[in-house]
């Protein structure tokens, strides 16, 4: 089954928040060798104005991944996830995620499209604090391999 074209457009109601931790924040710098210590010493963040440790600016793919899977799951997409290949991701921050936010993530499907018998999904995640405060906006394509 090809991909619906017709989901271009869509939005996905907000997901649950997700619980951004400095546990989880220290695990992510760890994992990406950020060496900053404002990702895993709260006093150095707060030296530098923050509340409490900030996420490495690529933390935010966590939440926006789980967005993502909104789509892919949807069985009306036509989306089989052993076809897909991340293709490109790009972040603009409004301000850092920071231990002790609860974020949620509503998720627009931009573009839908056809290129050399693949298909290829754009969509943007809008993240955000559970009262409303933009965080980060999370753009991503995904190729989805034509063929059998």
């Amino acid at each position: 089954m090809p991909v619906n074209a017709d989901f271009q457009g869509r939005e996905y109601p907000p997901t649950e928040p997700y619980r951004v931790s400095a546990a989880k924040i220290r695990e992510f710098a760890e994992a990406v060798g950020s060496t900053d210590p404002v990702h895993v010493d709260a006093d150095v963040a707060r030296s530098r104005g923050y509340a409490d440790v900030i996420a490495p600016p690529t933390f935010a793919v966590l939440i926006a991944q789980q967005c993502d899977g909104q789509l892919v799951r949807d069985p009306d997409a036509g989306i089989d996830f052993s076809r897909v290949v991340h293709g490109e991701q790009r972040f603009v921050h409004h301000r850092p995620l920071t231990a002790g936010d609860a974020i949620v993530g509503t998720l627009h499907v931009d573009t839908v499209r056809e290129a050399g018998g693949h298909a290829m999904v754009t969509t943007r995640t809008e993240l955000a604090t559970e009262a409303g405060e933009p965080v980060c906006t999370a753009t991503s394509t995904i190729v989805i391999r034509g063929g059998e």
